[in-house]
């Protein structure tokens, strides 16, 4: 019954969401602000899973803006999770079809969200090039998923050097973001859910990544490898800690 209760609220929150957002998009469609907006919508409804979350950005984080953030990408759930931690004046980049998605896929596009068509390279990489324009024209970030795609549970995939190019290109800093696992931890018919942490690691300056690009993500992927796992750690440990505590009340 809950996770009935539950596809309901998703479904009554999506059209509604995405009804407000696209006509706030017909009076200003592409704005730098619009993306932020309507993640912050979108990872409020973390809710409705019975979804904890905390995020974790330093202060060094915006004042390296406009830069490009890369994070992990798990599944379906990423879009009422991590969506929170995206900070105004930031777009994404994601795969063309997301386009014909009824009412998200437009407020995705109108938004002002970069689409690529992953079939096409060589519009692949003019699309990879608008990137670098719009953040040296309009100081714009911009987020990727360097992995490409949901990993589901199989660890952080490797990455493509897409994203790293496109920082390469346009000169600014890197930022990786991390996101506890959530693989297989969501139940719809379990009211609590527990916590989600999303950590902002320290930006990463052009020049700390002279070597070549493919180097850079492999580096980089390493670290937020760890950082992953760290997180993962904490909150095991948090719930044993909470978990003994109550036994021990009881």
């Amino acid at each position: 019954m809950l996770a009935l209760i539950r596809l309901v609220l998703l479904i009554l929150f999506i059209i509604v969401a995405s009804s407000i957002g696209l006509l706030i998009c017909l009076v200003r469609p592409f704005h730098r602000d619009n993306v932020g907006l309507f993640s912050k919508w979108y990872g409020k409804a973390s809710w409705i899973f019975g979804l904890e979350i905390e995020i974790r950005q330093p202060a060094a984080v915006t004042e390296a803006m406009p830069c490009v953030f890369v994070a992990n990408h798990q599944n379906n759930y990423d879009l009422f999770t991590i969506s929170g931690a995206l900070i105004s004046g930031t777009v994404t980049i994601g795969k063309k079809s997301l386009k014909f998605i009824p009412f998200f896929g437009q407020l995705y596009w109108l938004s002002g969200n970069i689409l690529i068509d992953r079939d096409n390279k060589s519009r692949a990489v003019g699309a990879m090039q608008g990137a670098v324009e719009r953040i040296q024209k309009d100081k714009v970030s911009v987020w990727v998923f360097p992995e490409g795609t949901r990993s589901y549970g199989r660890g952080l995939l490797p990455f493509k050097t897409g994203a790293f190019h496109i920082a390469q290109q346009a000169g600014v800093p890197i930022v990786p973001i991390c996101m506890s696992q959530t693989q297989g931890k969501i139940q719809l018919n379990r009211w609590n859910n527990g916590k989600v942490i999303i950590e902002f690691m320290p930006p990463l300056l052009p020049e700390d990544f002279a070597v070549p690009v493919r180097e850079v993500a492999q580096q980089v992927r390493s670290m937020m490898e760890e950082k992953i796992a760290a997180l993962d750690s904490e909150l095991t440990s948090d719930y044993t800690a909470a978990t003994s505590a109550a036994s021990g009340k009881s």
